[in-house]
């Protein structure tokens, strides 16, 4: 003997009697916590579930819901030509497209609930920031090191002089919209399995807005904004580093209803330089010198961003021998402070020496001993070793 069947208000957890609305209600409750998608192989949550369907299908219908509340199952059993509502097992189709009849749409079905009805919709009429503007802007390498004013020129969307953001012409105003009467929302019916059912949804006609403008700005056409090309002067603070971003408030597209406009973002990118390397806020350089400076010592001139300095160099310098500048390199921003810069000495070998510059060189090299070359000693040293 088949198992008999509970009274579809209890399923729904409902009084019979109840309103439309109560048991729209209810089974948006219950269908969300016995759905498949939420039990995967949960044999009871799915007869649970087809329970819950076949229950609405029938309280959802008012001539089903009408026999039924008379004549119990008997008035909808399928024997008498009224179905259950096709969920006992019959139905094959998309289970989403069902609940987007009902519900008004989930964007993407049960696979992931982020709440029944969506996310609330903002005001359209409500004060709006501007969209934000990203550009970017080179500049030279001292320029970043040392700061520098620049004028920037940038596409954004501007208020409407013509209509003062309105969108209105001078002689027009904003009527209320005849297609939802001021509501800014419309309902829109559509048929289901279970009957024709309905749902709110924005007004196509007014946006959301509940308004329309009787003749639009010739300007703008309505849109309250126009695009345009703006220039601003950008002040780029010294010790910028590359790929660094400045904000500059207020310099992006105009706000609607009357809201603030958005930020211009710049994203500077900084030249490299023929001379000087940058490591955070240090210099670093290479700086040749002669045979002869180096040998004996001198006093050279260097090279820095804030022009040139002299440094003395010691008797019997070799070459790659680095020395710092103290506060030499470049600023901290936001700080009373500098980097150092570094400078690595290279000793130039003379090319294309004249036949009378061979014979000093051979001279002088020869006149050199162990003390003058005590490196090459040492070196030949160590080879004596390895080599006996």
């Amino acid at each position: 003997m088949a198992e008999e069947k509970r009274d579809y208000y209890e399923v729904l957890g409902l009084h019979k009697g109840a309103s439309d609305d109560d048991i729209k209600k209810a089974f948006k409750t219950m269908a969300r916590k016995y759905h498949p998608d939420l039990h995967p192989g949960d044999k009871e949550a799915e007869e649970k579930f087809k329970e819950i369907n076949e229950a609405f299908g029938v309280l959802s219908d008012p001539e089903k819901k009408a026999r039924y509340d008379q004549f119990g199952h008997a008035g909808v059993d399928p024997s008498y030509g009224g179905g259950a509502g096709g969920y006992g097992g019959g139905f094959s189709g998309d289970i989403n497209d069902i609940f987007d009849s009902i519900f008004g749409g989930f964007g993407g079905g049960f696979g992931g609930f982020g709440g029944f009805g969506g996310d609330k919709k903002a005001n359209p009429n409500a004060p709006q920031k501007g969209g934000d503007i990203k550009t970017r802007l080179t500049i030279e390498f001292l320029e970043a090191c040392k700061g520098v004013t620049k004028t920037v020129s940038i596409q954004h969307l501007e208020k409407c002089s013509r209509c003062n953001g309105t969108g209105a012409d001078a002689n027009s105003k904003k009527v209320t919209c005849s297609v939802c009467g001021g509501k800014g929302q419309r309902v829109e019916q559509k048929q289901s399995l279970f009957g024709m059912v309905q749902s709110v949804v924005t007004c196509s006609a007014c946006g959301g807005r509940g308004q329309t403008i009787q003749n639009p700005c010739s300007e703008c056409k309505g849109a309250g904004r126009k695009r345009t090309t703006s220039s601003f002067e950008v002040k780029i603070p010294a010790g910028i580093d590359d790929d660094q971003t400045i904000r500059m408030s207020g310099k992006g597209d105009a706000g609607l209803n009357g809201g603030p406009s958005g930020d211009a973002y710049i994203n500077i990118r900084v030249k490299s330089h023929e001379i000087f390397e940058r490591d955070g806020c240090d210099i670093y350089c290479e700086m040749p010198i002669t045979y002869a400076q180096a040998a004996l010592g001198a006093e050279i001139t260097v090279p820095t961003i804030d022009g040139n300095v002299a440094y003395t160099i010691d008797e019997g310098t070799q070459s790659g021998t680095k020395f710092r500048l103290r506060g030499k390199g470049v600023k901290f921003i936001n700080r009373d402070a500098r980097g150092d810069q570094y400078v690595t000495v290279t000793v130039e070998v003379p090319k294309k020496l004249s036949k009378k510059q061979k014979e000093l060189l051979r001279e002088f090299d020869e006149s050199l001993d162990e003390k003058n070359n005590t490196k090459q000693k040492g070196f030949l040293d160590k080879l004596k070793d390895l080599f006996d």
